[in-house]
């Protein structure tokens, strides 16, 4: 059986747990779940750090192979358990997936991270509301590219769903939860109607229910 390792709030634990279920694969059935990181702890001990020197969750055991960063584990799980070829695409689709992946995590993600730890994770009076507002209007505009290239396709890679998706759709999500949540902090959100279409797609086609949130995990 497959063991995850990584606590439901986390934004790259949620990338694992939606693609395992667009691959039918269900915890407790298919799949061990051991929540660590933050309070669960976990994550320090021998036993973990044997597995992830990092310390970070998501990690990842079948059976003798063990895999951390979440996207590589996103393209593990579907090269070796995307029977129906669910998100199992042809090589230019592929790749145009792999490119926005390797964007979500090189590019978006850190524009946004401070905004976002900031708001979650820092004590209102530790703040640096200045950092976190120029984080915020960062991720603006790199949200407004990927709003026109969806212009003129469904998803991310063309008109199919993929696991590019996955990761792009969970940064969307902080980033209009944060908006909502600490208006005055981050500053205006502008208005990206092709986005606001795709979400609507993947609500309504996918299984982002599995890890959707409707309020951000504040640590208090």
């Amino acid at each position: 059986m497959i063991r995850l390792w990584g606590r439901k709030s986390s934004i790259n634990v949620q990338k694992v747990l939606w693609c395992l279920a667009e691959l039918g694969l269900e915890e407790g059935k298919d799949f061990e779940r051991i929540d660590a990181g933050l309070h669960f702890g976990k994550n320090r001990t021998p036993e973990f750090l044997a597995l992830n020197p990092n310390g970070l969750v998501p990690t990842l055991e079948d059976g003798k192979l063990v895999l951390w960063e979440s996207n590589t584990i996103l393209r593990y799980l579907v090269r070796q358990y995307d029977q129906s070829n669910r998100l199992t695409s042809d090589i230019a689709s592929q790749y145009q997936s792999e490119k926005w992946m390797d964007w979500q995590l090189g590019t978006m993600w850190p524009a946004l991270r401070t905004a976002f730890l900031g708001l979650t994770r820092t004590p209102e009076n530790e703040r640096n509301n200045e950092a976190i507002r120029k984080s915020y209007q960062d991720s603006n505009a790199l949200f407004t590219l990927l709003d026109q290239q969806l212009a003129s396709q469904h998803y991310c890679s063309g008109n199919t769903f993929s696991i590019g998706d996955i990761t792009l759709a969970l940064c969307v999500s902080r980033w209009i939860l944060l908006n909502q949540t600490f208006p005055d902090q981050t500053g205006p959100r502008p208005s990206l109607h092709n986005i606001d279409a795709w979400m609507q797609r993947i609500e309504a086609e996918t299984k982002y229910g599995v890890v959707a949130e409707k309020e951000l995990n504040v640590v208090k």
